[in-house]
């Protein structure tokens, strides 16, 4: 059982799945997708890709890189509204955004002023949601740059002025290290998701 976010899980996980899947064709997987933190610990899942440092105890875990992120529009949006120059400038346009509060989305907004609840004209908190509204040229939102940049009608906004990492890591209970099955998929997961993230990394350090 893996968890992971819905962009991870929708977005990365499915063609690194169907490789594994070939490799061990006797292997069963499931996968839970949700942004909430699931509690291995408790065993709610046997791997986890986990957006944040680990700080449980008894866990295996691998840092894999980061996945950067950046204000993204539809080059539809930008043609009729205009691309903003500054950061004071988005007080003019369509945010997509979150909903709920918590206390990484109120720490998030203290650094970075004016992307706050009450500054969005769309809130939600699915992340496929918020994609979506970007895709369909409803204003400007948050994704991450590697999906951007698959996408040929979505363009960065602000690329300077705003700039997030998400530090991403591969996640298992310390029991489950001798399990073969859990060990494998664990691997696989480390080797493919730093193989998917490393050359963004190296491309960004090069500039």
């Amino acid at each position: 059982r893996i968890a992971a976010s819905e962009v991870v899980g929708i977005i990365h996980l499915p063609a690194i799945l169907t490789r594994l899947r070939q490799r061990y064709p006797r292997l069963t997987i499931e996968l839970s997708l949700s942004n909430a933190v699931d509690d291995l610990l408790k065993r709610q899942a046997d791997i986890a890709i986990r957006m944040v440092r680990p700080e449980q105890q008894a866990l295996l875990a691998k840092r894999v890189g980061v996945f950067p992120v950046g204000l993204h529009a539809h080059e539809d949006y930008l043609a009729r509204r205009g691309t903003p120059a500054s950061m004071d400038d988005l007080r003019h346009h369509d945010l997509i955004g979150y909903d709920a509060e918590t206390p990484a989305i109120r720490a998030f907004a203290q650094r970075h002023p004016g992307l706050d609840r009450a500054s969005f004209a769309l809130r939600v908190d699915s992340n496929i949601a918020h994609l979506a509204a970007i895709r369909a040229g409803f204003g400007i939102g948050i994704c991450q740059t590697i999906i951007a940049e698959a996408e040929p009608a979505l363009r960065r906004v602000l690329p300077d002025a705003f700039h997030e990492d998400l530090e991403t890591w591969v996640v298992m209970h310390e029991d489950l290290g001798a399990n073969t099955r859990c060990r494998a998929v664990f691997d696989a997961l480390v080797a493919e998701l730093t193989a998917l993230v490393r050359p963004k990394a190296q491309d960004r350090s090069s500039i």
